[in-house]
This record gives structure tokens, C-alpha cells and sequence, in this order.
């Protein structure tokens, strides 16, 4: 009878219910350590920073096959993580949080954020350190994103969740190799490393990066 009665008010529920529902939820989460999840969001941050990731060309550029920093970049850090995560779960200090397989769902939503990541030139990664920078164009964006997800947050199971199409279930690759589950990480993170090592390095600069650099090292000149 609880139950029925909750369906009910859930039902009922305006859209400020549900937007309060959805912050008590997230607020109920335990990510662990606040200082700990900030540290890593410095570091994090630096490292995009230093890398240049977070610029315009490099995901334009990677969207249309002229730059490789990004594939190296997100393959070795599969690799690693892949290995670390897997081991550190193994050992007690970690947990998963496994997704679903939902096919249609993963099609249109790839789609999507190929389409958005290409003419944005941003990913969620690297969008708040342009942010940072001043890039106001980036900031709209992100507002968008935010929208965009309270709007599928509040109607997902009136709309969108139709048109996500079945469940296929909750896969790990490491299913498939029941006891050799510790060497399947290894290798499978090794390998990924070494995709990341294989793939030939190119750069696509804009112009004040490409004036600074020397005559040997631009393109340009070569």
C-alpha cells in the first residue's frame, strides 16, 4: 500500500518537487573525502592545462583526423586507469558504479555528443578549464549542458526513457574469463597503453601558438 502511495505522489509531483528530489539525492551520494575529490580536480586540472587539451584545436583538430594528442592522451589514460582501478577495487579501496548497456540509448546519445563536442570544440573534461580562462562561449555551453540535463533528469521517464530501448544488462569484460580476471586487466590495460604509445603524434596549432614556436618545430616551415 506504501508503494502505491508513493507512485502516486511521484506522480503528482511538480517540477520543483522533482528538481529537490533530484539535489537530496546527489547530495545523499557518498563520494568520499570533499578535500580529497577537490585535490584531484587541481591535479586534474593542471594536467589538462599543461597538456593543452582544453583548446579549440585540439578537439576540433582530433575531430577531423589532423590532431592525435586527445586519442593518446584518453588511450594511455584508459590503460592506467584500467590497471589502477581494477586493482585497487581487487584490494578493498574502490568501488564500481557499472552502467547498463542500452544500446539505442548509446547510439543517439554518441551521436549527440560527437555533434555537440565537434562545434562546442569542449568535452565535460575540459570545459570548466576554459571556463577558467574566460571563455565565455565555452560558459554558455555548459549552461546549456546543465539544462539539457535537468530537462532529461525531470521527463526521463515521461520522454526519453522510451527511446533509450531495452536493457542489455551490466557487462564487465572480465565476466567473460572467469578466473583469469586479474591477468584480463593487466593485459587489456597494457595493450591499451600501448595503442596510446603507437598512435603518431600530430598537432594542430593556432596562429599565436604556432608563432611561438621555433622554425625547426612548425609545420608550417617544413
Amino acid at each position: 500500500m506504501a508503494d502505491v502511495i508513493f507512485v502516486v505522489e511521484e506522480q503528482n509531483a511538480t517540477v520543483v518537487d522533482r528538481v529537490f528530489k533530484m539535489v537530496e539525492n546527489v547530495i545523499h551520494m557518498e563520494h568520499g573525502s570533499v578535500a580529497l575529490v577537490f585535490l584531484i580536480g587541481v591535479i586534474f586540472g593542471g594536467i589538462i592545462q599543461y597538456t593543452r587539451v582544453d583548446k579549440f584545436e585540439k578537439i576540433a583538430g582530433f575531430a577531423m583526423l589532423k590532431d592525435t594528442i586527445i586519442p593518446k592522451m584518453l588511450f594511455l589514460t584508459v590503460g592506467l586507469t584500467s590497471i589502477g582501478l581494477y586493482f585497487m577495487i581487487d584490494a578493498g579501496q574502490a568501488h564500481y558504479h557499472i552502467k547498463p548497456i542500452i544500446l539505442q540509448g548509446l547510439i543517439i546519445g554518441g551521436i549527440l555528443f560527437g555533434i555537440s563536442m565537434a562545434i562546442l570544440g569542449k568535452c565535460p573534461g575540459t570545459g570548466p578549464v576554459s571556463i577558467a580562462e574566460g571563455r565565455m562561449d565555452v560558459l554558455v555551453g555548459a549552461i546549456g549542458g546543465l539544462l539539457g540535463g535537468l530537462v532529461f533528469t525531470l521527463y526521463y521517464d515521461d520522454f526519453f526513457k522510451p527511446l533509450m530501448g531495452e536493457s542489455l544488462g551490466k557487462t564487465l569484460l572480465t565476466d567473460f574469463f572467469k578466473g583469469n580476471e586479474d591477468m584480463v586487466a593487466l593485459i587489456f590495460g597494457i595493450l591499451v597503453i600501448l595503442i596510446a604509445i603507437a598512435i603518431p603524434k600530430r598537432e594542430l596549432y593556432d596562429e599565436v601558438e604556432l608563432s611561438q614556436l621555433p622554425d625547426d618545430q612548425r609545420p608550417d616551415k617544413k
